[in-house]
């Protein structure tokens, strides 16, 4: 934890830091856009089956003295469904001609033979003139093919997550983040051209595979070059990232209604940010712990000279980083493994916990995230609103963190956006304005409710294996991504359940953040030495009294098995 010391005499908030924060504000908030891309590219437009005397040119022409009405060939030529609405699905055999002379009544048409939509399906371009789901007919019978798509890109976040993880930690930040970075670009704008829907789900998936190392190395390098002081402003401006992106992906959606366009707005700019990756700096924390100090005293001095500390650039030597990070060093040169995460007792606990919470929250915000066409007609204005409440909600949440730490922030956050989930989904849909303000305000905590846990698993986690840990939290966390969009199926059983799983998720996961400890002002952990001695020393010491002496016997919790078990079995 002596590393403070050096980031004291760098600067902890100078111009570098700044900038390097900007640079990957930016980069969070284009890359947060690449699953919620889907509620504009993957829209499902309301449709009819194509019919014959109806939407063919030449019958059409013929009908040009309007004899009939387009509503009387409608009402001749599709059947209603349960809900007094025209089949999506279906289509009357033959025209029911004798259903024009019905007053003003549709009954006794569920005799008449109907069939599927065998010659396609005519859509609402209204609000889009072209998406996935139109190009390639992914309704009714190939319905579930829509859940599949933004199934298989979870997925690829969850491998993603496991392949990068360790990586991380092994070759560092930049290089990963600067590879995963080239994936995505080169996928995504791939899948603009993607003349099949295998191809673009097999793009999908690999895109999805480059999103979780992008966001958790631009975290990471946010992080390991910031001090505790400032770690909760850090939390804001992810949450605000997140939501800056959806505003702008919200008015790039307003400006391209066709998928192939937007597709294309939303990914050629990644490569912009690519070539800007050559002048980020390496974390100097994770290059000290893994004992390549004069990698990390060279990135020190940079930071110095950039900072205008140029006088602590000149007296900061070899010799003063191996004194301040003598423990650390010495840490290093016995390589950690992922393994200790789960032999050490307390990273054990840790990692299950924060597993638990991450698997809850991200069902509850995935789920809400991905279906905004549930919840409002207008998904545009939904998906805007989501961004610009989001901004102020995280105001509020770096207030909170500072005042009430970042255990009792989540569960305030998580609970809240629990509750709104609920509310918004009981809301009847005549009420329009309750039932979107309640989405709204869940919508954009969603993006602090991540942005907290973020900040928290960090604080608990060493650096020499924190990516490596968040791979590994990710192993069973990550499952709520693609999930979420599965539970939207028991539509079919109750149109509020899926709902209900995503409220009831969230509020359960805030219960769950009470079993971790508080983080607040404390300095980053370095190594696992560093995990097992603030847990010792947040033991209390329990004092008995010697018999016959009056005099008090000190027994220290750090003598228990449990704490002092190493990672490699060994005393």
């Amino acid at each position: 934890m002596a590393f403070q010391e050096l980031l004291d005499q760098v600067g902890n908030l100078g111009r570098f830091q700044i900038l390097q924060i900007v640079f990957l504000f930016l980069l969070i908030a284009i890359v947060t856009t690449r699953a919620a891309i889907e509620n504009f590219t993957a829209a499902v437009p309301s449709h009819r089956c194509w019919v014959h005397i109806l939407d063919n040119n030449t019958i059409s022409e013929n009908n040009s003295s309007r004899i009939l009405s387009q509503d009387d060939l409608l009402k001749i030529s599709i059947p209603l469904d349960s809900n007094l609405r025209l089949d999506k699905c279906h289509r009357f055999a033959q025209p029911q001609w004798h259903l024009l002379h019905l007053n003003g009544t549709f009954s006794n048409v569920t005799e008449a033979e109907t069939e599927p939509c065998v010659d396609g399906w005519v859509y609402n371009r209204s609000n889009f003139l072209s998406t996935i789901v139109t190009e390639w007919d992914l309704v009714c019978g190939s319905q579930a093919l829509y859940s599949v798509a933004k199934f298989l890109f979870m997925i690829g976040i969850f491998i993603g997550s496991i392949i990068y993880g360790h990586l991380s930690d092994r070759f560092g930040r930049k290089f990963i983040l600067t590879c995963a970075l080239l994936q995505l670009a080169i996928t995504e704008t791939c899948v603009a051209f993607a003349p099949t829907f295998l191809i673009y789900c097999s793009l999908r998936f690999l895109a999805g595979m480059s999103v979780e190392p992008i966001l958790t190395n631009s975290n990471l390098l946010m992080l390991e070059w910031t001090s505790p002081k400032f770690l909760a402003m850090m939390a804001m401006l992810l949450s605000c990232a997140g939501s800056f992106g959806n505003m702008i992906l919200a008015g790039v959606a307003f400006l391209f209604r066709n998928w192939h366009h937007l597709q294309l707005a939303m990914s050629v700019p990644m490569f912009f940010f690519l070539i800007l990756t050559r002048w980020l700096s390496e974390s100097a924390r994770w290059l000290i712990v893994t004992n390549k100090p004069q990698k990390g005293l060279k990135e020190l001095r940079k930071v110095a000279h950039i900072n205008g500390m140029k006088n602590s650039g000149n007296t900061l030597t070899m010799e003063v980083v191996r004194t301040s990070m003598k423990k650390e060093l010495e840490a290093a040169k016995t390589k950690p493994s992922p393994r200790d995460l789960f032999h050490t007792p307390i990273l054990r606990k840790r990692i299950c916990l924060l597993s638990i919470v991450k698997f809850l929250s991200l069902l509850a915000g995935s789920g809400l995230g991905l279906h905004l066409q549930h919840l409002g007609p207008n998904i545009i204005l939904l998906q805007f609103l989501f961004g610009a409440v989001a901004i102020p909600a995280s105001f509020v949440g770096h207030f909170v963190l500072n005042h009430v730490g970042r255990r009792v922030g989540q569960q305030v956050i998580l609970s809240l956006r629990g509750i709104c989930i609920l509310t918004a989904i009981f809301v009847p849909e005549e009420i329009q304005t309750v039932r979107i303000s309640m989405a709204t305000v869940g919508g954009a905590v969603s993006y602090l409710c991540y942005a907290l846990y973020q900040l928290h698993a960090n604080e608990l986690l060493p650096t020499s294996l924190r990516s490596t840990a968040i791979a590994a939290i990710g192993l069973t966390s990550n499952m709520g991504l693609f999930l979420a969009p599965l539970f939207m199926m028991l539509e079919i059983y109750s149109a509020s359940l899926p709902w209900i799983i995503y409220g009831s998720c969230s509020i359960l996961s805030a219960f769950i953040v009470f079993l971790l400890p508080e983080t607040k002002d404390q300095p980053l952990p370095e190594s696992i030495y560093d995990i097992k001695n603030d847990a010792a020393l947040s033991n209390p010491v329990e004092t008995t009294p010697c018999p016959g002496t009056g005099l008090g016997q000190q027994t220290a919790f750090l003598q228990t098995p449990h704490l002092t078990e190493d990672s490699g079995d060994t005393h």
